[in-house]
């Protein structure tokens, strides 16, 4: 299953779910204002992305310009700790299923969850 990670007011966010809407990929929509990130998801997606916390972390976001934090140095704990109280340092959107893990919107990229789809539907047959 791919699930979404969200906000709302971000554009690359509702391109990415129309495109999944147009290609008829389900998938659960995690709204980063109302779902509150467990340190297990935070952990998974630090695991799952290729440069760690520099592709998750915003460094354009509010918390991060205006913070004294930095994000680098923090032990493991301390981050997952950092970024469940403050969702908003997350990029948008970030995709995620059981394969493949994308974060904002770019069409080529996103095309992997079609592939995965069509693997998916493909095996079960």
């Amino acid at each position: 299953m791919i699930v979404m990670y969200t906000s709302a007011g971000c554009s690359s966010c509702r391109k990415a779910k129309e495109y999944m809407r147009k290609n008829n990929l389900p998938f659960i929509e995690k709204k980063l204002e109302y779902t509150r990130l467990n340190d297990k998801e935070i952990r998974y997606l630090l695991e799952r992305s290729e440069n760690g916390s520099d592709d998750l972390i915003s460094n354009r976001s509010k918390i991060i310009k205006e913070g004294n934090r930095d994000i680098e140095t923090m032990k493991l704990s301390d981050l997952v700790s950092f970024i469940r109280e403050n969702p908003s340092i997350l990029k948008r959107p970030i995709i995620i299923d059981n394969s493949s893990l994308e974060i904002g919107y770019d069409e080529e990229e996103i095309s992997i969850f079609k592939k995965n789809n069509e693997k998916r539907l493909s095996l079960a047959l």
